[in-house]
């Protein structure tokens, strides 16, 4: 395999990798007011995601790919709202752990690193194409 279509493979990995990433982060973004729904039951919990580099046997190349998803293992916060429902006998329920600021920090970096995948793409497509009209032409 030439070194182009090794580009494209790896950086469509990478395109995939960062979308299931802005998939999850939207999730948590989605859930960060999500209480339990009975008293005193654990309300929505952060998803993390973990990458890992694969070699795809079949092209010879490594891949970018999602390891994991996991759960944030980090406390709730607890506020006193003794009129939520999923309050418990003392008024306090658990707040979901999602950090906002960080989840858009998060949703910024993958879509910075997708659109950097984007471009590789396109260069490299763009370098196969004059590599094609050369071989044309002589």
């Amino acid at each position: 395999m030439d070194q182009l279509t090794a580009a494209l493979r790896i950086s469509g990995s990478g395109m995939q990798a960062q979308s299931t990433r802005m998939r999850v982060v939207s999730e948590n973004l989605a859930n960060a007011q999500s209480t339990g729904r009975t008293p005193g039951a654990d309300p929505y919990r952060r998803k993390t995601v973990t990458f890992a580099e694969e070699m795809d046997r079949a092209m010879g190349t490594p891949a970018v790919v999602v390891k994991d998803i996991g759960a944030d293992r980090s406390p709730f916060e607890v506020r006193h709202d003794p009129g939520n429902p999923a309050a418990d006998a003392n008024g306090n329920v658990k707040m979901p752990n999602v950090n906002v600021l960080i989840e858009l920090s998060d949703l910024r970096q993958a879509n910075r690193s997708y659109s950097a995948n984007v471009e590789a793409i396109t260069q490299a497509r763009s370098m196969l194409t004059m590599n094609i009209d050369l071989l044309r032409n002589s």
